[in-house]
């Protein structure tokens, strides 16, 4: 079984030396999880154990284990290649809607000039003026399309506040679809969030300093039995203890223990969810994708009141016949364009009224921290009691399996030889 992706990207940020309560602090893992993903990720990357006095495991790595796991094993070969493919696959996806509308409108532009000219006894030089004015939208278009068009475009908007960096046909997949869920990670942000004010709170802390950091607590008359804490005490292997006057404090021993001395993390007050944008394109891609969505759906109805005398499709053939069989596409094609962001547009909305609320509520319960009364006070103040926190350095190892249990046994025996040497000399 390959390596956890997200244990080994908490190797790297952390400086390749860890304990189980650092990993799962940095990637918000389940301490269980954290553990066997450790001890996967040593065995198959040449990693070390590191053994305090204390019994406490440092697990220590190779900065090149990626390589030493890529030569290894071939489904994170594939995975890598997969990735990259599908980053590329994923761009035509985009381009092609954008692609697609201006096919539509051409053909539609096209096909509806040929049958009205068919239509008419004009002379060429009618035609040819016809045809130009058709097209009379094409120069514009032209000049969003050019390579040039970030630089002309962040020329003629320096006073726009929000700035695009979308291409015309990325803006117009993310008009039609967005630009996906903001808080697709909002899971993996709690529980990063939720061990944090543990790691700052020295591994002890009340339910009150968690509660700004979870969903749904339950009603007000159930709070007290804070039952909201178990998911957070499975989570990170916690233990809960209770003062003299019946209130219920946590503490968690393997988030006390880390492989080096860190800073204070800074973290919100309040797991936040963030509102949908309806689009990260900019408010003129905005309204050159609605625009063209226009263009193309009103060409679409003009087209297919042409269509509807058979014999002009059947006497002229070619484009015009081609376009009469993918008519029903096209004019599908129009509706959509226009309807799905029309209804993602309500859909955010109703959206963006829940995140508030959602944030609302954690917001208040932060709140209460800022001004505790005199009971929550005194919990806070039991649970200093439980906080300790642990940093493994050098010297406080036993073993490791870097070197040979013979040559520590003897650096070993000479380091306590030297410290009673050293007692002795101090009693005498």
């Amino acid at each position: 079984m390959a390596p956890n992706p997200t244990i080994m990207q908490a190797v790297e940020k952390l400086g390749y030396r860890v304990t189980i309560g650092d990993v799962a602090t940095q990637a918000g893992l389940n301490v269980a999880e954290a553990g066997q993903g450790l001890l996967t990720l040593a065995s198959d990357a040449g990693g070390h154990l590191q053994v305090a006095e204390t019994g406490d495991i440092v697990y220590q790595f190779p900065r090149n284990f990626r390589e030493i796991l890529r030569n290894k094993y071939l489904q994170l070969r594939l995975q890598e290649w997969w990735k990259k493919l599908w980053g590329i696959i994923f761009y035509l996806i985009r381009i092609f809607f954008g692609i697609f509308l201006i096919a539509s409108i051409a053909l539609i532009i096209i096909t509806i000039i040929i049958i009205t000219t068919a239509n008419s006894d004009r002379d060429s030089n009618n035609r040819d003026s016809n045809f130009g004015g058709g097209f009379f939208f094409f120069p514009d278009l032209f000049w969003y399309l050019s390579p040039n068009y970030d630089t002309h475009y962040q020329e003629r908007r320096q006073t726009r506040h929000h700035q695009s960096n979308l291409n015309f046909f990325e803006a117009v997949f993310s008009f039609l679809f967005g630009d996906g869920n903001p808080n697709a990670n909002l899971e993996e942000r709690r529980w990063q969030e939720i061990a944090a004010v543990i790691r700052n709170h020295r591994g002890a802390v009340v339910a009150e300093q968690i509660a700004p950091y979870l969903d749904d607590i339950g009603e007000v008359y159930r709070q007290e039995y804070e039952d909201y804490m178990l998911p957070v005490l499975i989570r990170f292997n916690g233990q809960p203890t209770v003062s003299p006057e019946g209130q219920i404090v946590y503490y968690f021993p393997e988030l006390q223990v880390s492989a080096t001395k860190r800073r204070r993390q800074s973290i919100p007050a309040y797991l936040e969810e963030l509102p949908w944008r309806f689009s990260a394109a900019s408010s003129g891609q905005i309204m050159l994708s609605a625009g063209l969505g226009i263009v193309n759906f009103v060409g679409a109805l003009v087209l297919g009141s042409l269509l509807r005398d058979g014999t002009a499709a059947a006497q002229l053939g070619g484009l015009v016949a081609f376009v009469q069989g993918i008519y029903w596409l096209l004019l599908a094609y129009g509706i959509g364009f226009l309807g799905i962001p029309l209804v993602r547009y309500f859909w955010i909305q109703r959206r963006n009224r829940k995140i508030s609320a959602h944030n609302r509520d954690r917001s208040s319960r932060s709140n209460l921290l800022s001004n505790p009364d005199a009971a929550l006070q005194q919990k806070i103040d039991y649970a200093r009691q439980f906080a300790t926190e642990k940093v493994i350095g050098k010297e406080d190892l036993v073993y490791s399996t870097e070197t040979d249990l013979l040559e520590q046994e003897v650096e070993r025996s000479a380091q306590i030889d030297a410290e009673w040497q050293k007692r002795l000399q101090g009693g005498s």
